[in-house]
């Protein structure tokens, strides 16, 4: 079995989950100022207490919540509480905030991403990219003229069964891959329902598009996309139950997303299968992962093997480690505009979401 540093050592993104080497890193360098926009996002109480908890990497200065209502409801929580509230104007116009993180309601992403990419901020996009792919392809190619990262926040990036499969597939570890399988589900209640219906794409824009970002890692862009669209209630338009089928020259993609599975999240699965080997990942968190593989391959036999994961820690620990990096110009993104902007074509495409032209 591969022991835990070895891991991280093969996996360079996760450098700095070891304590030990994030002293090292921190001591080097100053910490990141760096606020937060919108709390209403499903992710945001995620990302400000992620920032908080790496106070030897970040400074957090303060967060923008202009509605009244959700402020009185959220300052008093663990995660915001002592937190300075400012306003979108007193946030941005700070010289020396680096970064923000953009937590609004989806609807509203875009809109202040491209607020803080004027304004001169590195950001955390949370997702989807919203509905408007021409506006997200504008933020994009603006933050590259400024020389600013745009890092989108797909939750499985730096889940420790992804970095295996993605070094896997790079190593050539499965051959050519030929099919990948995907389940993204859950269970959710009516408020949910209600908050979902608001945008055409359902459960597959809301909830998919992190198991989209994962297979237009594995694969690269698709060729076509098809999308499956069903309905399980007529008591609302909620696109709950559905299907999207990647199309490659030599491969084929399936991604499944529901709200109406119960206990979905146990059954939440990435499967990928090539002409040497075949890697499964279910559930997806915290990751179990069995390797299955027809010769030896680094530290791995032959044959079926369950792979022992490190535990990453908090869900978006990776993400601001390996942002810490980016920022700091040691690393270039794992992840650039180009792979950003494939993804969410994709993920509208999969989704049934027309795609306005330019």
């Amino acid at each position: 079995m591969i022991a835990r540093r070895q891991f991280l050592q093969m996996l360079p993104a996760l450098t700095l989950v070891d304590p030990a080497v994030r002293r090292v890193f921190a001591a080097q360098h100053a910490k990141i100022k760096a606020g937060q926009i919108g709390t209403k996002h499903a992710h945001a109480s995620g990302k400000i207490g992620t920032m908080r908890k790496f106070s030897d990497l970040y400074d957090f200065v303060g967060v923008v919540e202009p509605d009244d209502k959700r402020w009185s409801t959220v300052k008093d929580t663990p995660t915001y509480k002592g937190v300075p509230r400012l306003s979108e104007e007193q946030l941005l116009g700070q010289a020396d905030v680096q970064l923000v993180a953009v937590e609004t309601e989806v609807r509203q992403l875009l809109e202040v991403a491209d607020r803080c990419v004027q304004a001169g901020k590195h950001i955390h996009l949370d997702k989807p990219a919203g509905e408007d792919l021409a506006h997200f392809d504008k933020i994009l190619k603006n933050a590259t003229i400024k020389k600013l990262n745009v890092q989108m926040g797909y939750m499985f990036r730096y889940n420790p069964g992804f970095q295996f499969l993605f070094n896997a597939i790079r190593e050539g570890w499965l051959g050519e891959i030929f099919e990948v399988h995907t389940v993204m589900s859950k269970k959710v209640n009516d408020a949910t329902r209600r908050q979902l219906a608001e945008y055409p794409g359902g459960t597959m824009f809301e909830l998919g598009c992190h198991i989209i970002d994962a297979v237009v890692t594995a694969l690269g862009q698709p060729d076509r996309v098809t999308a499956y669209t069903r309905r399980t209630r007529d008591q609302d338009p909620l696109a709950d139950n559905q299907l999207a089928v990647f199309e490659y020259p030599k491969a084929t993609a399936t991604v499944r997303s529901s709200v109406v599975e119960v206990n979905g999240g146990r059954r939440r699965q990435f499967v990928a299968c090539g002409t040497k080997g075949s890697i499964e990942i279910i559930p997806l968190e915290a990751p179990q992962l069995v390797l299955t593989l027809d010769e030896p391959q680094g530290e791995y036999a032959r044959g079926r093997q369950s792979v022992e994961l490190p535990v990453l820690g908090g869900r978006y620990d990776g993400d601001f480690l390996d942002l810490a990096r980016v920022l700091h110009g040691e690393k270039p993104s794992d992840f650039p505009p180009q792979h950003d902007l494939a993804v969410q074509k994709a993920v509208l495409q999969a989704s049934g979401v027309r795609l306005v032209p330019k």
